[in-house]
C-alpha cells in the first residue's frame, strides 16, 4: 500500500483568515469549550509552546497579548469537505476525519498519473488558495504522516529506501497514542523512536499491555492500518440565524422544524432520515452539538421533533442561542411490512408500534409485563417478576 499524506497545518486559523483577513498576522488562539473549562483548539503559527487541548490559563500564562477567537467548529467542517470534495475528484480513496489531515491511496492510480510527483501536482491544485500545506508520501499511513511533518513548506517528501534512519532520531511524541503513555515512554528514558525499536517487544507488552505491542510496531516503521474513505452518500446541511436571540427552549424548537420541514422538502426518493447532527450557536459564540440517531428510518417531521425535543431537554444550551442547524448524515429505506388481515393483531401491531417509539424516545424500557418466575417459591416477590414488554 502507498498512501499521500496531506497536511494543512493550523486549518482552523486559516479559515478564520480566510473569513476575517484582519486578524492575518495578528497572534491569536482559538478556544473550545468542554465543559466548565475552556481549551485551546488552534492557534496562529509562531506561538512556541502552545499545544491542542491545552487549558487555555496555561496558554495564557505563556502568551498574555493574544487576542482570543471562539471556536467556529460548523464553519471549519464546512470548508473541510470541500477541499475533500475537490480531491475526490481527483483520487477516488480519501480520508478526512480529523480536521487538517487527509490521507490518500495512491495504489492502482497509475492510468491517471505517470508518477507520484504528477499524483502530488494534482492534489496541490485543490488546496485552497492560501492555505499552507505539507505532503508526504510512503508505504503506509504513519510513516505518510512523518514524511508530510517533515516536508517543506507547500513541498512533500517521498519516504522510500532507509525508512529505518529515518525514524531513528526522532522523539516518541509523534507516536499516535495517549500522553499517559507518552510521559510513560519518557520516565523509563526513552525519548526517540530509535530507543523504543531497540528494544524487544515483550518488556513494551508487559509495560503498556496491548499498546505496547503498537508502540514497538510504529517505531519500527510497521503501521497496518488501513485507510477509511469517505462514503459517497447525500448529506443535507440546513441552518438559520434567529430573529432574536433567546433561550426559550420553545422559540429553538420551531426553529429546528422549520430547518426539518427545508429538508423534507427536497426530493428523499423515499427515504426518511437515519441520523442527523444539531448544533447551535450562542450570543458569545459557544458551539453545542448533539447526534441523534434513529433505529428505524424516521419519515415525518413529528417523530423526529420529540426526540429532538428530549435531548434538548437534558442538555440545556451554554448560553443564549443565536444560530441553529441540523446536518442530515445518513439516509434510508423504511423497512416494508405487511400488515395483518385482522383487525385485532393490527391493533396489537400499533401498540407495539407505539411502545417502541416511547422506549426509543426515553432509552429504555418503559412498559411491562408480568411473568411467572418461580411460582412455586414460598416468597411471594420471587413468584413473578417484571419482564420488559418486547422481550
Amino acid at each position: 500500500m502507498r498512501v499521500l499524506c496531506v497536511l494543512l497545518p493550523h486549518f482552523p486559523f486559516m479559515c478564520e483568515t480566510r473569513r476575517n483577513p484582519a486578524i492575518k498576522g495578528r497572534s491569536a488562539v482559538i478556544t473550545r469549550t468542554a465543559g466548565s473549562q475552556k481549551l485551546v483548539f488552534d492557534y496562529s503559527p509562531g506561538l512556541d509552546g502552545l499545544h491542542r487541548d491545552m487549558p487555555l490559563q496555561q496558554a495564557l500564562s505563556r502568551h498574555a497579548n493574544i487576542e482570543l477567537l471562539q471556536a467556529d467548529i460548523p464553519y471549519y467542517w464546512a470548508v473541510f469537505n470541500r477541499v475533500l470534495d475537490s480531491m475526490e475528484q481527483r483520487s477516488p480513496l480519501v480520508e478526512g476525519s480529523e480536521l487538517g489531515c487527509i490521507y490518500i491511496g495512491a495504489d492502482g492510480l497509475q492510468l491517471i498519473y505517470a508518477d507520484d510527483n504528477a499524483l502530488i501536482a494534482a492534489m496541490q491544485e485543490a488546496v485552497p488558495e492560501g492555505f499552507v500545506y505539507q505532503m508526504g508520501v510512503a508505504a503506509n499511513k504513519f510513516l505518510a504522516y512523518l514524511a508530510a511533518r517533515h516536508s517543506p513548506r507547500d513541498g512533500y517528501k517521498l519516504l522510500i529506501g532507509d525508512v529505518e534512519s529515518f525514524l531513528r532520531n526522532l522523539p516518541c511524541d509523534v507516536l499516535p497514542i495517549s500522553i499517559k503513555s507518552k510521559d510513560k515512554l519518557h520516565d523509563f528514558g526513552l525519548h526517540t523512536l530509535g530507543q523504543v525499536s531497540a528494544l524487544p517487544e515483550g518488556p513494551l507488552q508487559a509495560q503498556f499491555s496491548p499498546e505496547g505491542r503498537k508502540i514497538w510496531q510504529l517505531a519500527r516503521g510497521y503501521d497496518d492500518t488501513p485507510l477509511y474513505p469517505r462514503f459517497t452518500e447525500e448529506v443535507i446541511e440546513k441552518s438559520l440565524y434567529l430573529a432574536s436571540v433567546t433561550v426559550s427552549l420553545e422559540a429553538i424548537l420551531v426553529a429546528i422544524e422549520s430547518l426539518l420541514h427545508q429538508a423534507f422538502a427536497r426530493n428523499l426518493k423515499g427515504k426518511g432520515i437515519c441520523g442527523l447532527t444539531l448544533w447551535t450557536r450562542s450570543w458569545s459564540l459557544e458551539h453545542w452539538e448533539r447526534n441523534i440517531k434513529f433505529k428505524e428510518p424516521a419519515t415525518d417531521v413529528k417523530t423526529i421533533m420529540s426526540r429532538i425535543r428530549r435531548v434538548m431537554e437534558n442538555y440545556p444550551q451554554p448560553g443564549p442561542v443565536e444560530q441553529v442547524g441540523i446536518k442530515v448524515t445518513r439516509l434510508g429505506y423504511p423497512r416494508g411490512r405487511q400488515k395483518s388481515l385482522f383487525s385485532e393483531v393490527r391493533v396489537r401491531d400499533y401498540l407495539q408500534e407505539d411502545i417502541r417509539q416511547l422506549e426509543l424516545r426515553q432509552g429504555n424500557a418503559q412498559v411491562f409485563k408480568v411473568k411467572e418466575v418461580e411460582p412455586w417459591s414460598r416468597i411471594p416477590e420471587r413468584r413473578y417478576t417484571l419482564a420488559p414488554s418486547n422481550q
